[in-house]
């Protein structure tokens, strides 16, 4: 054999160990994930979710899910500040609610605070209202709320979340105050579902996912999407459609811990990566009717800059916030 060949091969059989190395490496991975918020909401179904993936696609060894509610994600985002500080192995599920929860309530911790690592999903909202509900479309809901803003009650999560949000510009595209919108906000999507199933709310916002089950059920009725069009398969109309010129489409996405290192970002961020790629996260994403948004370091790191200034420019608009 040559010496030309010989180097070949041990060039080949290096980059094999090296590639082989770093598969291993990856699922020996055990991961914590925050979900800052009450089982049974988006935050929660894309911690667990991320879980289902990474763990099924052989990405981690064990990934174990935590709740931590209250005050739109600020507790939670809180607790990950003061005790994941340095550690790799440690991430956190966020979005457009938190955005708007932590400007609303002046939280003194912000997403400034963490690791950006990668936008993941985005879906459109969907407005229900319980299934005994004289109101059958978002003509009828705006009516009513032209009729009595007060009187017309929406559940939905955290106050200053994208729900919230929905409803103050659905106000606002009506030429009414957003501020005097009767927002219920709930820690969880079981609270908010309780509280429309039982009828002591008059509409409900969130992403599709969180009331696909009852809407099939014929226990709740969509009455309008937030998309620019119809979703796939689904025929609930457009807010556009019924008179509304209104869209909006909340996004979740993973961060990690203050202080972690570079390589630590690097493992965490080629971990969500094979994640988004794998075959049982884009099942998931079919599953759970979300957009694929992945976005990648840098680009969300600016993304997340530029996000809270718009948010808080629409909160300002609609009178959230001064």
């Amino acid at each position: 054999m040559t010496s030309t060949k010989r180097g070949f091969l041990f060039s080949a059989l290096t980059a094999a160990m090296l590639a082989g190395s770093a598969v291993a490496a990856s699922a020996q991975m055990e991961l914590k994930i925050l979900a800052p918020a009450a089982p049974g909401g988006g935050w929660d179904g894309t911690a667990r979710s991320m879980q289902q993936a990474m763990t099924a696609a052989g990405i981690a060894k064990n990934v174990q899910v935590t709740n931590v509610p209250g005050a739109g994600g600020a507790i939670g985002l809180a607790q990950f500040v003061n005790t994941a500080k340095g550690d790799g192995n440690q991430i956190m599920v966020n979005g457009f609610v938190m955005v708007g929860s932590l400007i609303t309530n002046k939280s003194p911790v912000n997403l400034s605070m963490v690791t950006p690592i990668a936008r993941l999903t985005a879906e459109a909202l969907v407005v229900v209202v319980p299934a005994a509900s004289p109101i059958q479309d978002a003509k009828q809901l705006a009516d009513a709320m032209k009729a009595d803003i007060a009187k017309v009650t929406f559940a939905g999560g955290s106050a200053g979340g994208v729900d919230h949000i929905l409803a103050a510009l659905i106000a606002g595209t009506l030429g009414l105050d957003g501020s005097k919108v009767n927002y219920v906000p709930f820690a969880g999507g079981g609270e908010a579902l309780a509280a429309l199933l039982s009828g002591r709310v008059t509409a409900g916002i969130s992403g599709w996912g969180e009331f696909e089950g009852q809407i099939k059920a014929g226990k709740l009725r969509a009455i309008a999407v937030t998309s620019s069009a119809k979703l796939p398969g689904n025929p609930t109309p457009t807010l556009k459609e019924q008179g509304i010129n209104l869209e909006l489409i909340n996004w979740r996405s993973v961060v990690g811990a203050p202080g972690i290192s570079a390589d630590q970002k690097k493992a965490l961020s080629e971990a969500i990566d094979k994640m988004v790629k794998s075959k049982e996260w884009q099942d998931v994403l079919k599953q759970r009717g979300w957009d694929d948004a992945y976005l990648p370091e840098p680009a969300f790191g600016e993304f997340l800059k530029t996000e809270q200034v718009r948010v808080e420019g629409v909160l300002k608009a609609v009178g959230l916030v001064k």
